[in-house]
């Protein structure tokens, strides 16, 4: 029996649907993680463009947008705790360098919010929860990376503070395709919905347009 029959058969894999106040989460989307020469660097051409379809589509009906990015103050590292050990390339997201800020080619709006994390949930440790629920947003959409890492832990944090996550496949990327892959799957069977860009495009512009969006930081 194939994967994802046996789910479903158990009762697994529902779709969520879409709610009616959204806001799109880009996570990581920085010089750091988009250079394929640094340690965390890949190439995210592709995902890229698809993040710019959709920044196009909820910029232009004010829709809030949320940019995550890592960024460690200690000289040492110290605010990376445990974490440094596992992943040394942790040293390239000091705050202050080029490698932690956002990549030139993303569509970044003068009304974005940026949320500093040093962990991999946009939610650990940030007050992107506060903001979400003073805005009434109910469906978080997620791109950037990597899938098996932060978008995960954010789509199960999402679901877990009562929002719709919705994990748009092909604007999400991963170092490695079997975690990219494996993640999916994960995250339709469990805790969110996978959704390709065009059909979030068609339900963006089903959205009655905001008269005014206040940044929210």
């Amino acid at each position: 029996m194939k994967n994802e029959e046996f789910f479903k058969k158990r009762g697994f894999g529902h779709n969520l649907g879409f709610g009616e106040k959204p806001a799109l989460c880009v996570i990581d989307m920085m010089r750091a993680f988009t250079d394929p020469v640094l340690p965390f660097g890949m190439n995210q051409e592709r995902e890229i463009k698809k993040i710019n379809q959709l920044l196009s589509i909820v910029h232009a009906r004010m829709i809030p947008v949320f940019f995550s990015v890592v960024r460690y103050e200690e000289e040492n590292l110290a605010d990376a705790g445990w974490w440094f050990l596992k992943q040394t390339g942790l040293i390239t997201l000091k705050a202050g360098t080029a490698e932690t800020e956002i990549d030139p080619r993303i569509q970044l709006g003068p009304r974005d919010s940026i949320i500093k994390k040093k962990f991999a949930s946009v939610f650990f440790g940030t007050d992107i929860i506060s903001r979400l629920n003073y805005l009434r947003i109910d469906t978080l959409i997620i791109t950037g990376g990597t899938t098996s890492g932060c978008v995960r832990a954010t789509a199960v944090d999402a679901i877990q503070y009562g929002l719709r996550p919705i994990v748009v496949y092909d604007a999400v990327s991963d170092r490695a395709s079997s975690a990219h892959i494996q993640s999916l799957f994960d995250l339709q069977m469990k805790y969110a919905d996978c959704v390709n860009t065009k059909n979030v495009i068609r339900y963006l512009k089903s959205i009655k347009k905001e008269e005014k969006h206040e940044k929210t930081f």
